[in-house]
C-alpha cells in the first residue's frame, strides 16, 4: 500500500470509529448525540475523563471494544507518521548525497552563479547544447526547481570560497556570474580568480560602468543585458532587414542553424592544412565565417590559402550535427557543447 493510501486509510478508519462509537452509545445506552460523541472521543483518546453516566454491562463491553479498536488505529497512525518523517528525511539525505557525488565527478564543466532570469536563460542554452554545468544559488525553491528538471544544483553562496570549491571550481572550465547585484558579482569574480588564475570568467553587469570594476576584479568578459537589449531595439528600428536575416538563419523553422566555435586540438588532421585542403564545407556542410588565433587575432572570412594551426578556433555557421562532424575532425574525442 502506498504511503498516501495509508494516510487516507488512517483518516477513514478514525472517522468510521467515531461514527460507530457515537451510534453505539446512542443505541446501547440511549444517550443523545452530544453525550454519545463525547463518550466516543474520551474513550478513543483514553484521556481518562469521567463517564457521562454509569454504563450497563453492554455499554462497558462496547467501550472495551472501542478502546482496543482505537489503540490499533493509533498504533497504525504512529507507524504511518513515522514512515512519512523517516522516508522524507531519508529521501532528502539520499538526494543531497547523490547530488554531491555527481558534482564531485564533474570535470571541464561550467559553474552558473545565480538562477534568476539571466541565469535561467544560460541554463536553458546549456541544456539545449548538452554542456555540463552546475548551478549555485542561495534560493532553496530555485535550486529544488532546477534539481526537479534533472540538472545539478547546490544551495550556497557564490561569494564564499568554500561553496565554489564544493561545486568543483578547481576542475571547472568556466564560471558565469549571473547574480542580482554588481557587488556580489564583483566579489564572486574576485573569489573565483583567487582560486583559479586560469579560469574563464564571464560576468553580468547591471549598473553603468560596473563592467570596468568587473574587468579589474578579474572577469575575462562582461555582458550588460541592458546594453544588449538597447542595441537590439535600435537595430530593429535602424536595420530591420539585417536583424530579420539573422533571426531567420538562427531559427529556420524546426532546424536550428547557429554560429558556433570549434577549437583545433593537438593531433587533429586539420593542423598544417590550408582551408582549401581541409575541405571543411565539403566534409561537414559548414560555412567558415572567421578564425580566431590563439594570440587573440581574428581573421574574418579567411581565404583558401589560410593555414590552420593548433588552438585555432573556427567560427562556423551550420546545424548541430554538422558542428559535431567538425569537432571530430578538430580532434575532439566526444563532441563538446556547441559553441563552447
Amino acid at each position: 500500500m502506498a504511503l498516501q493510501q495509508k494516510v487516507i486509510t488512517v483518516i477513514v478508519l478514525l472517522a468510521l470509529l467515531i461514527i460507530i462509537g457515537t451510534a453505539g452509545y446512542m443505541l446501547i445506552e440511549g444517550m443523545d448525540f452530544v453525550d454519545s460523541l463525547y463518550m466516543t472521543v474520551i474513550t478513543i483518546s483514553t484521556v481518562g475523563f469521567r463517564e457521562v453516566r454509569e454504563l450497563n454491562t453492554a455499554g462497558r463491553l462496547f467501550t472495551i471494544i472501542l478502546i482496543i479498536s482505537g489503540l490499533f488505529i493509533a498504533a497504525f497512525a504512529v507507524t504511518v507518521v513515522s514512515t512519512l518523517v523517516i522516508e522524507g528525511e531519508f529521501r532528502h539525505i539520499l538526494r543531497r548525497r547523490t547530488m554531491e557525488k555527481n558534482i564531485a565527478r564533474l570535470k571541464d564543466h561550467y559553474i552558473i552563479c545565480g538562477a534568476g532570469q539571466t541565469g535561467q536563460h544560460v541554463i536553458n542554452q546549456f541544456k539545449k547544447r548538452k554542456v555540463p554545468f552546475v548551478v549555485i544559488e542561495s534560493d532553496t525553491a530555485k535550486v529544488n526547481h532546477i534539481i526537479e528538471q534533472g540538472e545539478l544544483a547546490m544551495i550556497g553562496d557564490a561569494t564564499v570560497e568554500e561553496d565554489l570549491i564544493k561545486v568543483g571550481i578547481e576542475q571547472a572550465k568556466g564560471l558565469l556570474c549571473c547574480l542580482s547585484n554588481d557587488a556580489d558579482n564583483v566579489f564572486t569574480v574576485l573569489t573565483a580568480r583567487e582560486i583559479r588564475s586560469d579560469l574563464l570568467i564571464v560576468s553580468r553587469a547591471i549598473e553603468e560602468k560596473s563592467d570596468l570594476k568587473l574587468l579589474k576584479a578579474g572577469a575575462d568578459k562582461v555582458v550588460s543585458p541592458n546594453e544588449i537589449g538597447g542595441t537590439r531595439m535600435a537595430s530593429l528600428i535602424l536595420r530591420p532587414a539585417v536583424v530579420s536575416f539573422l533571426d531567420v538563419i538562427t531559427r529556420a523553422g524546426q532546424v536550428v542553424i547557429d554560429l558556433e566555435e570549434v577549437s583545433i586540438r593537438i593531433g587533429s588532421s586539420l593542423v598544417g592544412k590550408s582551408l582549401a585542403d581541409a575541405r571543411i564545407p565539403e566534409q561537414t556542410g559548414l560555412i567558415v565565417m572567421a578564425i580566431k588565433r590563439s594570440n587573440g587575432e581574428t581573421e574574418i572570412n579567411p581565404g583558401p590559402l589560410y593555414i590552420l594551426e593548433e588552438a585555432d578556433s573556427l567560427i562556423v555557421l551550420g546545424k548541430e550535427e554538422q558542428v559535431g562532424k567538425l569537432q571530430k575532425l578538430a580532434g575532439h574525442d566526444i563532441p563538446l557543447g556547441y559553441g563552447l
